[in-house]
């Protein structure tokens, strides 16, 4: 497969990096203001369901763009992963959970632009987009 075709695994997956950013920092002010949103954010399920599918998704990445070569990508990967699956499945730490999650996802959403090519080229991708056409 070819390095461009390879290219929407990396956006997809800094897309769920950004959706755990978001469930991470932004449900805890939705559950104040919407007390019935509570048992989302509260419940583990979700969290291991949201690692569960980005484990796999950001490996198939990796493994067909090559960056499973390249120190600067893997290693950050498998740090938030790690971090992200830690904060997940670990009951002792649910006094940490949210910051884990946070660097986590921050970590493979970075290993991901990385891969990507770096911020130009996902700039460069998102200004020639046809997106509005």
């Amino acid at each position: 497969m070819t390095p461009k075709k390879t290219k929407w695994l990396d956006l997809a997956s800094m897309g769920l990096s950004g959706l755990c950013v978001v469930h991470c920092l932004l449900l805890p002010f939705l559950v104040a203001a919407l007390p019935f949103l509570g048992i989302f954010s509260q419940n583990e399920l979700v969290h291991q369901i949201l690692v569960s599918i980005a484990a796999p998704l950001s490996a198939l990445a990796l493994w067909r763009s090559g960056g499973w070569r390249k120190l600067k990508v893997w290693a950050p990967m498998a740090a938030g992963l790690l971090l992200l699956a830690a904060a997940a499945f670990v009951r002792d730490l649910e006094p940490v959970e949210a910051p884990m999650s946070v660097l986590g996802a921050l970590l493979v959403a970075g290993a991901h632009v990385v891969n990507y090519g770096g911020l130009r080229a996902l700039h460069r991708h998102t200004a020639d987009c046809a997106c509005d056409a």
